[in-house]
């Protein structure tokens, strides 16, 4: 169960990436351009954080079931702080994770409540490039890099 759910998490992330940085794009152009919001923007937009909510989910199972990682982690809190390998994984992956989808959640939310469509993009632009900024510091780029 381990290994297969590592390989969804690691092949998920592909998607998420793509998602989130065609969401990012589409916002950026939106709001620069000052286009009306579309159903694609809209369909982008659930596309993103239905996929990160799933990325999310598997890596919660991971991290407290099933990850010797955090396993060994949890076993000794205080050693594993001072391995650069175990506190990464530990508790910057996972609680910037959790914030950048937050950030996701709350952008979505916000822009859902405002009626002129290039806001909608100048909200999403904000708060999907800040959570993509928070991604792209904590991929654990030598095994993502591994396709």
């Amino acid at each position: 169960m381990y290994v297969f759910l590592t390989l969804v998490h690691h092949y998920l992330s592909w998607l998420v990436l793509a998602a989130l940085l065609y969401a990012v794009v589409r916002s950026w152009i939106g709001f620069t351009g000052r286009k009306e919001w579309t159903s694609g923007d809209g369909k982008s937009s659930l596309l993103l954080t239905i996929l990160f909510d799933i990325q999310v989910l598997v890596g919660i199972i991971l991290y407290g079931f099933l990850s010797p990682l955090t396993k060994a982690a949890f076993a000794d809190f205080g050693a594993a702080m001072g391995n650069s390998m175990l506190r990464f994984y530990a508790v910057e992956h996972i609680l910037v994770m959790i914030i950048a989808l937050a950030l996701i959640h709350v952008g979505r939310s916000k822009m859902k409540k405002i009626s002129a469509g290039w806001r909608k993009h100048k909200v999403s632009a904000i708060f999907l490039t800040v959570a993509l900024l928070l991604v792209l510091s904590r991929i654990p780029w030598d095994k993502f890099a591994r396709f």
